[in-house]
């Protein structure tokens, strides 16, 4: 376990993301995926309101449901670390202190539990003042029904702004920011983000960690179609690069007997700054290849090879 700085978050190096609960799995293969998690000791998992509004006939809030039936289930709502989101449920749009509210509300009826671990601001709101942000997550944080807040998708200058204002109006401040990162999508964290984050004392908790499944090297020059929605975004990455980045994976998971993802993640929690890789699996058997990260410990070397394999 490893604690996200400034809170009483110790968490399990992989966060198990649920945008595919009530997506691509269904209840049954939800509930497996995350008995089989905490079974392993996992004690992170992470969705959002809006999940998953895209699949016709739901309205979003669908993974939500299903994780708070889990818990409440199973008992284990105290060992168990939930982070959600608020800005993209359809009926719930933006970052403004009334809908901030009215979302929380939803997703605390929805998660069965009285209290958020770590709530995150999706993605930013131009409309909005940070101000009115964070004195509506501030309201939150007092009435006890959210312990911490976080950032996902904004710019260094949007995160530098939040901090600033938090650190001026004594209001809460931002501990993790969640964004894009993986071996093949380093840009955009690392040119500029990252830094803030470092300054900060922030936790990063990337999303995407596998590349949408690119690196679990289940995607091949000429090998067999994957059965996956994200199979033409994977498939994107099979470039020189992608390949090359695949045979360094191949190598250093051989040489320590553990698969290419739980390699790829290694490296991302190797990274300064970030706490946990979030990654889903929709079965029990993708989840297994995911979870050896927790017990990967790759030399400064393997991340320097790694690194060098991904360089553009």
């Amino acid at each position: 376990m490893t604690a996200i700085p400034s809170t009483d978050l110790d968490v399990f190096p992989l966060c198990l993301g649920g945008n595919v609960f009530g997506w691509t799995a269904d209840r049954d293969a939800t509930f497996a995926v995350l008995d089989a998690y905490a079974e392993a000791g996992g004690n992170f998992v992470d969705t959002a309101d809006s999940y998953s509004h895209w699949v016709p006939g739901h309205r979003g809030g669908e993974s939500e449901a299903l994780i708070g039936e889990w818990l409440q289930s199973r008992g284990n709502r105290d060992r168990m670390v939930v982070a959600t989101k608020v800005f993209s449920h359809p009926d719930r749009p933006g970052l403004s202190a009334p809908n901030i509210r009215a979302a929380a509300e939803d997703s605390l009826r929805r998660l069965r539990t009285d209290r958020i671990d770590l709530y995150y601001a999706h993605h930013p709101d131009p409309d909005i003042p940070a101000e009115e942000t964070l004195g509506a997550f501030d309201e939150l944080v007092r009435a006890g029904k959210v312990r911490y807040v976080a950032v996902s998708n904004h710019s260094p200058s949007a995160v530098a702004h939040a901090l600033s204002t938090s650190e001026r109006e004594g209001l809460p401040r931002y501990v993790a920011s969640q964004d894009e990162y993986n071996l093949m999508e380093r840009a955009g964290y690392e040119n500029g983000l990252r830094d803030v984050v470092e300054q900060a004392g922030m936790a990063e908790l990337p999303y995407f960690g596998l590349a949408r499944g690119f690196l679990t090297g289940k995607y091949r020059p000429g090998g067999a179609a994957v059965d996956s929605p994200r199979a033409g975004a994977a498939m994107a990455y099979l470039d020189a690069r992608g390949e090359r980045v695949l045979a360094a994976l191949d190598a250093i998971a051989a040489e320590h007997e553990t698969t290419v993802a739980a390699v790829a993640l290694g490296w991302l929690v190797a990274q300064p700054t970030v706490v946990a890789a979030i990654a889903s699996a929709r079965t029990v058997e993708q989840l297994a290849d995911l979870l050896p990260v927790a017990q990967l410990h790759l030399s400064d070397a393997e991340v320097a090879r790694l690194t060098a394999a991904s360089e553009s």
